[in-house]
């Protein structure tokens, strides 16, 4: 009989992984804001973020999105925070569109600076404990805005308790180092590539 079929055996292994789970639990007892990084080609990036802002509004944990580079692009995630819990979440919207639909790199630069300026605020503000800024690895990676800077502000003033999740394809390398949690997500397969445009609820 496999390990698996016999209830004793079974028993025996999941004891013994518990008591392996309890002792490297009993040395994780440090609490910190977390720069969190979301990058990669493949889908859930800003899904994860929002997931956590979800997360964040049940625990009655005051939060805030800034949005860059999507811009007027109508969001279901941007709909319900702001028709339902707007108290709990602040959301910011920088940008215009996609770089590819504004074609003016100068109004693109505008938009992610005064997205950058309002994303300090938020996270400077004892009041915010979680702070998703949905999109900026791509400002960065267009060099919208000053990566040194960036990295300077969540090093040296960002809040000790406060977390910052950054989403967005092309993470910078000086930007993984700094942070203290970085998911790739990768790409296996999307309906994309078989003419299957973005679908409500999934996509947006």
């Amino acid at each position: 009989m496999s390990e698996i079929r016999d209830p004793a055996r079974h028993r025996d292994k999941m004891q013994k992984i518990k008591a392996a789970r309890d002792r490297m639990m009993a040395g994780k007892t440090g609490e910190k804001g977390l720069v969190i990084v979301h990058t990669g080609a493949g889908k859930g990036k800003s899904s994860s973020g929002f997931g956590m802002i979800m997360r964040c509004i049940a625990h009655g944990m005051p939060c805030a999105v800034v949005q860059f580079i999507k811009g007027n692009w109508s969001t279901g995630e941007r709909a319900f925070l702001r028709e339902r819990f707007a108290e709990e979440c602040t959301f910011i919207v920088s940008g215009e569109g996609f770089t590819w639909e504004t074609q003016d790199r100068e109004r693109d630069i505008a938009a992610a600076r005064a997205g950058w300026e309002k994303a300090k605020d938020l996270i400077r503000n004892p009041d915010i404990r979680f702070v998703l800024l949905d999109e900026i690895n791509i400002a960065l990676r267009y060099d919208y805005l000053p990566l040194d800077e960036v990295i300077a502000f969540l090093r040296e003033e960002k809040p000790p308790m406060t977390h910052v999740v950054l989403t967005g394809r092309n993470a910078k390398p000086d930007l993984i180092e700094l942070a203290d949690l970085v998911t790739e997500m990768t790409l296996i397969k999307h309906p994309f590539r078989d003419g299957i445009k973005a679908q409500q609820g999934v996509e947006f």
